[in-house]
């Protein structure tokens, strides 16, 4: 019987004087056909010491990659004989273009890190993360985004009119001038989508799914998903209630959508307009030092607005763009 010299012999087999080399399984292994966003990372090799190996990667490389950032930025400060980017006294970033890039950058390279602890740890491909079709869907980004500016209008809208109502100083702008602000904008429009999209790939992505390949029910990723984001901020409990319910509110769109598309829309269009408004009105400082941002429980009205809105708009975007929430 006369052998086929074009068909590789089975990985693993004794083939003596066969003249190709063994075929190597691949190392990404498929995502489940059919499954929720939550659910992708259920493949053949799906263990729960990979969830947690991967999740305590990703949390000491977090606070590692902020440390050697920080080091790195006081190193340039001190090579370019200028004001180093964080106070010596309080350890906190000052309100410079220096301090804020620092601030940012001390995140960003986090999605580095997730995209490769999720083809090493759970070997499967990190477009996974980003939506059951295993890629960012742009198009779609762009209509959540287009959703988010009009949510943070109403919300922002909302929340000024119920500062004024209960009598606290609801002036929330102010005007520093363009020599001062111009650099910070520069900043905040080149880093923030970074860091903004880093943070939803931690807690929407890698969390929601890490959870999700052992648990069928979304409901505790996305409420113990939260609970990590709002722990990482400094805020007042009226701040934390609304960075908690940021999280939840988006790990549910993330879920029911498919991907982070909706979530990485809002949460760059929010900090944009956050850090950007701080610096406008020369108030930067304050604002990256958490502890003294004093959030009224009055502003929650904002909050319930500015998200009622915007995920009642993105699920009906959804329905009428027909958005999968399953892979194919």
């Amino acid at each position: 019987m006369q052998e086929n010299p074009g068909t590789p012999y089975p990985y693993g087999t004794q083939a003596a004087g066969y003249p190709y080399p063994p075929q190597r399984p691949p190392w990404f292994l498929p995502a489940p056909q059919g499954a929720r966003y939550d659910h992708l990372a259920r493949n053949a090799v799906a263990r729960p010491w990979r969830a947690i190996v991967g999740t305590l990667v990703i949390a000491g490389g977090f606070f590692a990659i902020g440390i050697v950032v920080v080091f790195a930025f006081m190193a340039l400060a001190w090579i370019l004989g200028i004001d180093p980017p964080l106070d010596p006294v309080t350890f906190l970033p000052e309100g410079t273009p220096l301090g804020l890039a620092m601030t940012l950058l001390s995140i960003a390279p986090v999605l580095l890190l997730v995209y490769g602890t999720t083809a090493l740890v759970q070997r499967r491909r990190p477009g996974t993360l980003s939506s059951v079709a295993g890629r960012l869907r742009w198009s779609w980004m762009a209509g959540c985004t287009g959703v988010a500016v009009l949510a943070l209008v109403l919300g922002q809208g909302t929340q000024w009119a119920a500062l004024t109502v209960s009598g606290l100083d609801a002036d929330m702008f102010g005007w520093i001038g363009w020599g001062t602000f111009l650099p910070l904008l520069i900043v905040i429009v080149l880093l923030v989508p970074f860091q903004a999209a880093a943070e939803e790939y931690v807690f929407r992505g890698w969390f929601v799914q890490a959870v999700g390949a052992h648990v069928r029910n979304p409901i505790w990723s996305i409420l113990i998903g939260s609970a990590l984001f709002a722990s990482l901020h400094g805020y007042s409990w009226a701040g934390l209630v609304d960075v908690f319910t940021f999280g939840a509110v988006m790990a549910w769109l993330t879920v029911r959508t498919g991907g982070l598309e909706a979530a990485i829309g809002l949460h760059v269009m929010n900090n944009l307009v956050a850090f950007g408004v701080s610096a406008a009105a020369g108030t930067l400082e304050d604002s990256l030092d958490q502890a003294k941002v004093a959030v009224p429980w009055q502003a929650l009205a904002g909050t319930v607005v500015q998200l009622g809105v915007y995920a009642f708009g993105v699920m009906y975007l959804a329905k009428k763009r027909s958005i999968s929430n399953i892979s194919a």
